[in-house]
């Protein structure tokens, strides 16, 4: 009988880059990261669909290798002030997990949202191109 062993996967998804990290259940111990940009050759491709799928499924073979068979995702945009909703890979990567042959306990988004933090940088009348 196998034991399932539980991770947590976070998805961190701008319109940039899309990057996969792999933990244990506590979050301390990092199995694996992976990032759009090492699979793709063009800075421009980093934040595509295309490059989040070839890095999940990469991070998910790793996990399944170290015994990690049971997830939990976290996906994240990256919020503030910026954009509250995640870039082009992040839906692209969950599917890619899906396939791999990982069980998925739970989707969650910690995108950081601020309450009356920081002002927006570009001053009273905008960013001026």
């Amino acid at each position: 009988m196998r034991r399932n062993r539980k991770g947590l996967i976070y998805i961190y998804s701008s319109y940039n880059n899309t990057i996969i990290t792999v933990t244990d259940m506590t979050g301390a111990e990092v199995v694996t990261r992976k990032s759009g940009g090492m699979f793709v050759r063009r800075d421009s491709e980093e934040g595509t669909p295309y490059a989040a799928m070839k890095a999940a499924y990469e991070a998910a073979k790793e996990a399944i290798s170290k015994g990690i068979n049971q997830v939990v995702v976290k996906i994240r945009a990256p919020g503030g002030h910026k954009s509250k909703t995640p870039g082009p890979g992040a839906q692209a990567a969950i599917r890619a997990l899906a396939r791999s042959g990982l069980m998925i306990e739970a989707i969650e988004d910690v995108t950081p949202i601020p309450h009356d933090g920081t002002r927006r940088p570009g001053g009273r009348r905008g960013r001026r191109v």
